[in-house]
């Protein structure tokens, strides 16, 4: 039998996608489910990225490219970053890889180690925790609440820094629960990190447009500009442009940590795919029209999935700022017992359960934070209005 290593032990796999791998195997059995489990937005790759991946290909864009990234994705990058969030970058100051997780992996692998800890809000998106402890890291979750928005304060910041930390991760807005950090917010965290200089931010901006506020978007390095030295923005087109599948994330950031990034991607898959690059210059450079306007559609179906969920017995359903996602407590449904007998013990056996009345989400354990669940609305609004009406239905067989 092979003998794994330490650090693959140490983590689990991915729950959002084990979640959809089975959603998807009811499907192949003929089963009819409605996976709301995963975060893939319904709408088309814009024209200006679909554009520019046809011409690379007939161009004949099909070499390898630099570890980090074309300078020309790079260049559109630090545009990107001047443009939207007042953020100076040089391309040297830039990094591209194979979707956001692996800019995470990379700066985790870079700079973590044995006895390092790395803070972050609970609930937090599931891949933080393991790649931190794939690193050789010590995670450490900061419980909030729904009351509160399910935002750290800056009290239980400072209360969580011990002379070990290394990165605070902030995902703003944040998956799984939308919530979206104001400029006052981060101003206070920033007071807090300015006594401990051995913390660096990792500032993950992936739903930076997909926000519901009139506020102006905030993110660490340009409401604190003096802790731009120590802050990683992270961003990519997975979510604003719906290209998922093209696998194109990026940062910028300090250029020795960029460096070492580059370097532990050199030993891992090198470039990203240079037509997904090709493809990403296009869309960060074309037309942004559409922007506000799926956003529009994104608040509508949040509004919709709220309302539904808000009324149903068992379920208490906050309402999130950002991103496409909603985190409903199921507090209520806990102890009570199925049509077939089972006794919901737990997020994980109501995450089960529903899948078993054909609706796909993300127990809320997965995330750090119970008994909850996570509901992706990025599809369809007759989805969602079936998936809601399964829901209510699989509640009043409850015992």
């Amino acid at each position: 039998m092979i003998q794994l290593s330490a650090a693959i032990q140490r983590i689990q796999p991915s729950a959002t996608l084990g979640v959809s791998a089975r959603a998807a195997a009811l499907k192949a059995q003929g089963r009819d489910i409605v996976s709301l489990s995963v975060g893939e937005p319904d709408f088309p790759v814009p024209d200006s990225a679909r554009k520019a991946a046809i011409a690379a290909i007939e161009a004949g864009n099909n070499h390898y490219t630099a570890v980090e990234g074309t300078p020309a994705l790079r260049r559109a990058i630090a545009d990107k970053f001047a443009r939207d969030n007042g953020l100076s970058f040089t391309p040297e100051d830039i990094i591209v890889s194979t979707g956001g997780k692996q800019v995470i992996f990379n700066a985790m692998i870079a700079t973590v180690g044995a006895g390092d800890e790395v803070v972050m809000p609970a609930p937090y998106w599931v891949s933080y925790p393991d790649m931190v402890a794939l690193a050789g890291g010590t995670p450490v979750p900061v419980p909030t609440r729904a009351a509160e928005g399910y935002k750290m304060s800056a009290d239980a910041l400072e209360a969580a820094i011990t002379p070990a930390c290394r990165w605070l991760i902030l995902n703003s807005p944040s998956n799984p629960t939308g919530a979206v950090y104001t400029a006052g917010e981060l101003a206070a965290f920033a007071d807090v990190l300015r006594r401990h200089p051995q913390v660096w931010v990792l500032s993950d901006d992936m739903y930076e447009h997909i926000r519901y506020g009139t506020a102006p978007f905030a993110t660490m390095a340009a409401v604190a500009p003096d802790l731009a030295e120590r802050t990683l923005t992270v961003n990519g087109a997975s979510k604003a442009f719906a290209m998922t599948g093209w696998r194109i994330g990026f940062a910028g950031g300090p250029r020795e940590l960029i460096k070492a990034m580059v370097k532990a991607q050199s030993q891992s898959t090198s470039n990203a795919c240079a037509i997904a690059q090709a493809a990403c210059v296009g869309a960060l450079t074309g037309d942004m029209g559409f922007l506000a306007e799926r956003a529009a559609v994104f608040r509508a179906r949040r509004d919709m999935v709220v309302a539904r969920l808000g009324t149903m017995p068992g379920l208490t359903c906050p309402t999130p700022e950002g991103a496409f996602y909603v985190f409903p407590e199921c507090a209520g449904l806990i102890g009570r017992r199925t049509a077939a007998g089972q006794v919901l013990a737990s997020d994980e056996d109501v995450a089960g359960w529903l899948l078993d009345n054909g609706v796909a989400v993300v127990h809320g354990a997965a995330f750090g934070h119970s008994p909850a669940f996570r509901v992706s609305y990025a599809t369809d609004t007759a989805s969602l209005t079936t998936a809601m009406d399964r829901i209510e239905a699989a509640i009043a067989t409850l015992d």
